[in-house]
């Protein structure tokens, strides 16, 4: 192949002195375990019931499976560290490809402290340890997990895999006790009784079951974030990604379906449904030892929700340091990796101080309209990650055209067709699911049925709508308002030839 010229700042050329490898092939695979099954969604997910069922399997065939797909050969093909920001850059340029990466990292923060510390919380204070809503140790138990999940971030990445495995196993330990012993509950005691007609889909289960599963099916390119801390990424990544992606639709599928045969849609919602349905079959099955089980089960289900945010930050923290240290963020000040542990501290630090701001708010902002805002606001903040694949998808399919003979360790079937063909219909999906974050009525009208913002948000549809907007467009403003002040950094550029696989511009 013809050589490739590129160039990048001298900020980011040091930092790759400071990468260690670290990743094998399976501690690939148990990283996306780590970040892409969201115990946090599996009960929303369910609470569609026989629906939600239906529109799982379908999504897995028709969204997972192609979008996996599709990162598996882009991140074997292009393998530099921070991933999704190299993509955009290489396609579209560091601008669109800084603020792209602004919102692909402020997802974790906010959800870490917004919303997973809450859920960890409400697990252990639930069915292990009672503690009381609002007090020093409510505050401390979620505040410690939001620094819980930082300190395994800024570890190196050679000891943090190790946590990072460690959760991927419980996460799948408590799914799989789920799924067991639902199915000898059901031959002891029978399962609840079903509509089977519900399992044909429909559009209404769609809307219902689109948003929550989209967001829930993404994240397989998570670990290229750390594409130059892999010994071989160009031949792992494919791979590993493969392995994922059977792992992590049984880790949806199963779960979701051992619920909704036991337990009622309208107790299946958020965490209360996961852990419902476990408590439920643990009665039926265990007798006298099911409150030991259920307890070892929360615990279980506590340390996967902290390596599901501790891995998701592992992965944005990094793609956003090299944005900054490729200049599109600020002064470079956040494009720094410590010396000593080749990590993004400076970022790390930064996540767990926004990730502790939203735990205050929510625990502060608890009643009335201002809770019904912070909870809009929660949500568009969160679902920025939506938006950020609408940048990033186009970018590869633009890299695939504009790269047309660079190896492919692993490639699309059907070639630059089947990318292309693949890359549209994910495109699609992912355009429903950001619209239905800002705009749910939008998607509602065009199918002709109701929606009604005031139950669903306890704001009008307007409220909804600035804030939503708002929102967005106060996280582009970021990212453009720390382009425009990273010049300095830009003009140290160093041109590099390469003549196989490495940085591209």
């Amino acid at each position: 192949m013809s050589d490739v010229r590129i160039n990048q700042t001298g900020l980011a050329a040091a930092q790759e002195k400071r990468f260690i490898k670290s990743l094998r092939r399976m501690d690939i695979v148990l990283f996306i375990v780590a970040a892409v099954i969201s115990m946090d969604t599996i009960g929303s997910m369910a609470s569609g019931g026989l629906g939600s069922v239906s529109w799982g399997v379908i999504l897995v065939v028709i969204f997972m499976v192609p979008y996996a797909m599709l990162f598996a050969e882009t991140g074997a093909t292009f393998p530099e560290e921070g991933g999704p920001y190299q993509w955009t850059k290489f396609a579209f340029g560091r601008l669109l490809g800084g603020v792209t990466s602004v919102m692909y990292w402020v997802t974790t923060p906010i959800w870490l402290g917004g919303s997973l510390a809450f859920i960890a919380s409400g697990t252990f204070s639930t069915f292990v340890v009672h503690i009381p809503s609002g007090s020093v140790a409510d505050w401390a138990f979620k505040l410690g997990y939001v620094w819980v999940a930082v300190l395994l971030a800024v570890m190196s990445l050679k000891t943090g895999k190790i946590y990072v495995n460690i959760g991927a196993w419980a996460k799948m330990a408590v799914l799989g006790l789920l799924v067991v012993t639902t199915a000898v509950y059901g031959l002891l005691h029978g399962f609840a009784t079903q509509h089977w007609a519900l399992l044909r889909p429909s559009f209404a289960n769609f809307l219902y079951a689109a948003p929550v599963m989209l967001f829930s099916y993404v994240g397989f390119e998570a670990p290229n974030s750390a594409s130059e801390e892999m010994f071989d990424a160009a031949n792992d990544t494919g791979p590993a990604i493969r392995s994922g992606t059977i792992i992590t639709a049984l880790g949806y599928l199963l779960p979701v379906l051992a619920i909704v045969l036991v337990l009622p849609a309208s107790q299946t919602s958020g965490l209360s449904g996961y852990m419902s349905a476990l408590s439920l079959v643990f009665h039926g099955v265990y007798g006298p030892l099911s409150g030991v089980m259920i307890k070892i089960a929360a615990i279980l289900f506590v340390i996967s929700v902290i390596n599901l945010g501790s891995s998701w930050m592992i992965s944005t923290d990094r793609t956003q340091a090299m944005a900054a240290a490729d200049g599109t963020y600020f002064n470079g000040y956040f494009g720094v990796f410590n010396e000593r542990f080749g990590t993004p501290l400076r970022v790390n630090i930064t996540s767990g101080i926004i990730g502790s701001l939203f735990t205050v708010a929510a625990m502060l902002i608890v009643n009335g309209s201002a809770a019904s805002i912070f909870g809009v606001v929660l949500n568009t903040a969160v679902s920025t990650l939506l938006f950020s694949y609408l940048v990033i998808v186009p970018a590869i399919m633009v890299l695939r055209a504009k790269f047309p003979d660079r190896p492919r360790p692993y490639s699309v079937p059907g070639g630059t067709v089947g990318f292309y063909v693949l890359s549209s219909v994910v495109l699609a999906f992912l355009i429903v699911g950001a619209v239905s974050t800002i705009a749910p009525s939008v998607l509602y009208r065009i199918f002709g049925a109701s929606y009604s913002f005031q139950d669903s948000w306890g704001v009008s549809g307007l409220r909804f709508e600035l804030f939503t907007v708002g929102t967005l467009v106060c996280v582009v403003i970021i990212g453009l308002v720390g382009y425009a002040m990273a010049g300095t950094v830009r003009r140290d550029l160093r041109p590099i030839v390469e003549a196989s696989v490495g940085q591209l511009d």
